[in-house]
């Protein structure tokens, strides 16, 4: 009898996970992207690590400011985010990611709640959608009453925000909870959507023309679509493609105002433009749309001490300071 073959690797994204030929997933326990800390990054802020959904063993990293008193007007915004990586990788534990929401913690200043979520091929969609409901979820039952944020956390201004594949969580929560959906004491404020991952069956010009050495190509959306959708679907999938031709209307949703925030370069320029002009002018949603001149995919998590990541910085602050009052 002939040896059996060995698996061999069917899709690769980016080192980080690997799917062979047998179905299996191999998995780095490496991040697959590094940035390097100063000394003193968490100097402004602290944090800590806990289980938010022990099912899944999925897991948050929790932010808050140092130094501020427990009176109620020193308590700042929370900002619930998701991490980006295709649906397919990263983890709030990763050093960009990090690194990104200890800026937003001890700029904006607010307390950051960083979650995790199921990744695919494992899990696909929408299974991280679901996971950011539960996020949600919890950010109502149970961040509330933590008394670690109890002094810090004003959660009647609650803003979500993500990159890529959580600027596409992001959506979907704004969808699903609406401006009340968490209930009187939990008041969702807006929404904060960072080159949010789409897709689509038509290719945009921006996918068409992307450069070579690109951070995300299209060669690598398509592959991550091809690890993240549910069986049968395709790029259409109103999941995957919210402002799509199978996305249902948004206009009987009530929705605390938006920030969409593409770059000239990324792939997803002329998809998050769509969604954010549709927003707006068809379903008559509040969208405000920003777009960073001469940058590429996660330019802001690749450098996040940049001048560009500061000025992005500055933007999400003003936004929030904006809305956190608005009703």
């Amino acid at each position: 009898m002939a040896p059996a073959a060995e698996p061999y690797v069917v899709e690769d994204c980016r080192g980080a996970v690997q799917l062979m030929s047998d179905g299996t997933v191999r998995r780095s326990a490496k991040p697959a992207f590094h940035v390097d800390l100063p000394d003193d990054a968490d100097a402004a802020v602290e944090w800590k690590d806990v289980t938010y959904y022990a099912e899944h063993d999925l897991n948050a990293r929790l932010y808050r400011p140092r130094h501020l008193g427990a009176a109620n007007d020193a308590r700042v915004p929370v900002v619930a985010y998701f991490h980006g990586g295709g649906f397919c990788i990263g983890s709030g534990r990763w050093p960009n990611f990090h690194a990104w929401c200890l800026r937003l913690a001890a700029e904006l200043p607010a307390v950051v709640l960083s979650f995790d979520y199921r990744l695919a091929p494992e899990h696909r969609l929408p299974a991280a959608q679901e996971d950011g409901a539960t996020a949600m979820a919890w950010v109502r039952d149970s961040a509330a009453r933590d008394p670690w944020l109890a002094d810090a956390a004003d959660f009647s201004r609650v803003f979500v925000a993500g990159d890529s594949a959580g600027g596409n969580i992001t959506h979907h929560m704004a969808v699903r909870f609406g401006k009340a959906g968490l209930g009187p004491q939990v008041r969702l404020r807006g929404h904060v959507l960072l080159m949010p991952a789409m897709a689509g069956e038509t290719r945009t010009r921006a996918e068409l023309e992307c450069r070579p050495g690109a951070f995300l190509t299209a060669e690598m959306s398509d592959r991550y679509a091809r690890l993240i959708l549910p069986g049968g679907a395709t790029r259409d999938y109103p999941v995957l493609n919210p402002a799509g031709p199978e996305a249902p209307g948004l206009e009987a949703v009530a929705m605390a105002p938006s920030l969409v925030v593409a770059a000239e370069h990324d792939i997803l320029r002329d998809r998050n433009e769509h969604y954010a002009r549709r927003m707006r002018e068809e379903w008559g949603k509040e969208v405000a749309f920003v777009e960073f001149a001469g940058e590429q995919h996660g330019f802001f998590e690749v450098d996040p001490w940049s001048e560009r990541a500061d000025e992005l910085v500055r933007l999400i602050r003003s936004f929030v300071v904006e809305h956190m009052d608005s009703e």
